[in-house]
């Protein structure tokens, strides 16, 4: 069981302080018993407290909830008043100041701001720019033109809407509205053990591995999403194409593939974090958002990892549940316990040869 601690959470718990409440939730060892930090119950010593995330995991953990403070019903209220949040950034025509959001939800900017961010992972300034790309995407496709489509997203000006908008889409504006033109893209399928793949590349690497049942339709549904792009095959691809194939075929083999990652700070950071897990290791959303300096992210981690494009390339099947049961993979699970089980046998068989060396040089 993945478990937060944090020494701030520690004086919250000593202070009975009612702020953090939604934020996290602690357990007190000896008494088998969580509540929430603004429990009036006397405050346990510290060396007996330890902290989750949320109710669930530390009911999942054999705690049960405190009857004085009752930690998981207190949440529904808040949830609902994110909730309301949420919808009142998704409605507003222009960018809502914080001051404004702590009004609608009664409570002060500070306390706001965290409550917020323990809830969604994302702080309200974040989750209003995703709004706002998701409209900015869907305005481009729509709009009369790329000047009334940054209107339509909310942006004040010109500048605003270009300042970064490659990297928020993927692809300049203008091609986002033309459906992927002037982009080329070399595009090509191959079967696997596990079904067919989808290796897509630009000149700055690959873009694009999608595993399925069906090659025809793989390729259909990724031509649909660019339709006006110079979608081609390549001899060139071909070497690309057999380091995936050898990655799901033998997962636990380092490769060194040029890769065109396109996304968010946010999403880009899941990835990077997800590259540095070794084959035959395994991490969980919650260590994951830990080790970005966000424990409280697991939603916005987990949403990153769904929405990664680069299968095998970037291991999101490396990512399970806190108990070690496997999370949901956009590939299917099947998929997923395929390669996690290739790659936990081809860590064992090294370890084995690695040992049957050292005999061996004992022995001469």
């Amino acid at each position: 069981m993945e478990m937060i601690e944090a020494k701030t959470w520690e004086e919250a718990v000593r202070r009975h302080d009612a702020s953090f409440d939604g934020a996290f939730v602690y357990a007190v060892r000896t008494t088998g018993i969580y509540c929430r930090p603004g429990c009036p119950s006397r405050a346990p010593r510290p060396e007996n407290l330890t902290f989750f995330s949320t109710p669930e995991a530390a009911e999942a953990a054999g705690f049960r909830a405190c009857k004085k403070c009752h930690p998981h019903a207190d949440t529904k209220p808040q949830n609902a008043m994110i909730a309301r949040v949420c919808r009142q950034i998704e409605q507003a025509e222009t960018p809502l100041s914080l001051a404004e959001l702590a009004g609608i939800a009664g409570l002060s900017p500070h306390h706001f701001h965290r409550k917020f961010r323990a809830a969604t992972g994302l702080t309200p300034k974040a989750y209003a720019a995703a709004i706002r790309t998701r409209r900015e995407a869907a305005a481009l496709q729509t709009a009369g033109s790329v000047t009334e489509a940054l209107y339509e997203a909310g942006y004040g000006s010109a500048s605003r809407f270009y300042d970064g908008a490659k990297t928020r889409l993927g692809m300049s504006p203008r091609a986002v509205r033309q459906r992927g033109a002037a982009q080329k893209i070399r595009v090509a399928t191959a079967p696997t053990s596990l079904g067919a793949v989808l290796v897509a590349a630009t000149e700055t690497g690959l873009c694009a591995v999608q595993l399925g049942d069906d090659a025809a339709k793989l390729r259909a549904d990724f031509c649909a999403r660019f339709a006006n792009a110079d979608i081609s095959a390549d001899p060139r691809l071909a070497a690309l194409v057999s380091d995936v194939v050898t990655l799901i075929e033998t997962p636990g083999q380092a490769r060194n593939l040029p890769l065109d990652i396109r996304g968010t700070a946010f999403q880009r950071a899941v990835w990077e974090a997800l590259q540095k897990i070794p084959p035959g290791a395994t991490s969980t959303y919650s260590k994951i958002a830990a080790a970005l300096g966000k424990p409280n992210a697991v939603r916005a981690v987990a949403r990153a990892c769904a929405t990664n494009e680069l299968a095998i390339a970037i291991p999101c099947h490396r990512v399970v549940r806190q108990d070690g049961n496997l999370a949901g993979y956009r590939w299917g699970l099947a998929r997923k316990a395929a390669l996690l089980g290739r790659e936990k046998a081809d860590k064992e068989k090294g370890s084995a040869t690695f040992c049957e060396q050292k005999v061996a040089k004992k022995l001469c």
